[in-house]
């Protein structure tokens, strides 16, 4: 057991933290569906089921994206400072598509699976889960033997799902400022010239000491 956690230490610290704040959440459902279902059977929205759908919608959807900055964030992390784990990685990869679902599935039950076709904000916020799913089932070991090369590029998706993720929150005029700089200094770092520039000099540091 000891050998496990020593192991897998990141992997379960990453799912400790993207667990918490679901069980609150989930207390919050469980309490919207005892309410719904203590109603008459012609159920009609009140300001304060709005209110704690809203509540919902938007903790959900917060997680989310701030999970989705994070695994984007690992590569130059990397480039930086030159730890990496790749155990962590799937780790904070299945927290975003966890996050991202579950925010999706909130909106359906709150406005019903046509209401995503009505706005831009919501389509580019459907392509981006929609992105997510493939990647979330490929998220481990044996689909990286199987799809060798492809796998990485499969991966690459990322990149759009986080951009459509960013259209999607600035249409909502929601903060989203923050997000957007942390994966633009993230792309900065991925140029190959930016890139390398800084990999030599850490090696060079890194001999030097």
């Amino acid at each position: 057991m000891l050998n496990y956690i020593k192991k897998n230490y990141g992997w379960l610290i990453v799912a400790v933290i993207a667990s918490l704040p679901l069980l609150p959440l989930f207390g919050m459902l469980q309490t919207e569906l005892a309410n719904r279902s203590s109603t008459s059977l012609i159920y009609e929205d009140t300001l304060e089921t709005s209110q704690s759908l809203a509540m919902l919608y938007h903790i959900s959807g917060e997680f989310s994206i701030r999970w989705m900055t994070a695994v984007l964030s690992l590569t130059p992390f990397y480039i930086l400072f030159g730890v990496t784990n790749l155990f962590v990685r799937q780790a904070m990869g299945i927290a975003t598509a966890t996050w991202s679902l579950l925010h999706f599935a909130i909106f359906i039950w709150a406005e019903g699976i046509l209401e995503t076709f009505t706005q831009t904000n919501y389509i580019a916020g459907l392509i981006a889960v929609l992105i997510l799913i493939p990647l979330l089932i490929t998220t481990n070991r044996k689909s990286m033997r199987f799809l060798k090369s492809k796998w990485k590029k499969l991966q690459s998706l990322a990149y759009l799902a986080i951009l459509l993720s960013l259209v999607h929150v600035a249409l909502l005029e929601k903060t989203w400022a923050i997000y957007a700089i942390i994966v633009g200094i993230g792309f900065i770092l991925r140029i190959p010239s930016i890139k390398n520039t800084i990999l030599r000099k850490r090696q060079k540091n890194n001999l030097i000491g």
